[in-house]
């Protein structure tokens, strides 16, 4: 992966709102390949049953599926996401989602990505397809 674009990612999720908001992290960075962690908060990220908000996952989720999608350099969008929620998170754990690319064509890409507690606990799994542009990320 170049290294430019490796860095330029990281200064983009770091200023990213909606990252911050969430206290989401990207902790792991390559070729088609993102881990994104954050703390489960329940205060602030309940749902009216007073568990995990699928929101809250969701939102990991897509942190990490558009990490990965940038490490060519180029833009790419979600065309189409697929969640299945496991399991509710214990309060106050950390969540890491990890997004890999299984395929790709000249203008798609697979992704399958796993939202666990720290402790290996399954909590969600996704695939995800995005679009590829072709145009240079903005932020590099």
């Amino acid at each position: 992966m170049d290294p430019a674009v490796r860095e330029a990612i990281y200064r983009a999720v770091e200023k990213e709102p909606f990252a911050r908001a969430l206290n989401m992290e990207l902790v792991e960075l390559d070729l088609g390949y993102s881990a994104v962690e954050m703390a489960y908060d329940p205060p602030t990220m309940n749902n009216i049953y007073d568990r995990a908000h699928g929101g809250a996952i969701f939102g990991l989720i897509d942190e990490a599926f558009e990490a990965a999608c940038q490490t060519e350099g180029t833009v790419a969008v979600a065309l189409n996401v697929n969640v299945t929620y496991v399991s509710s998170p214990e309060a106050g754990k950390f969540l890491r989602a990890e997004a890999r690319e299984v395929s790709r064509t000249k203008k798609t890409v697979g992704y399958d990505i796993k939202v666990m507690e720290k402790d290996g606990r399954l909590i969600a799994t996704c695939q995800a397809l995005a679009y590829r542009t072709g145009k240079p990320i903005p932020f590099l």
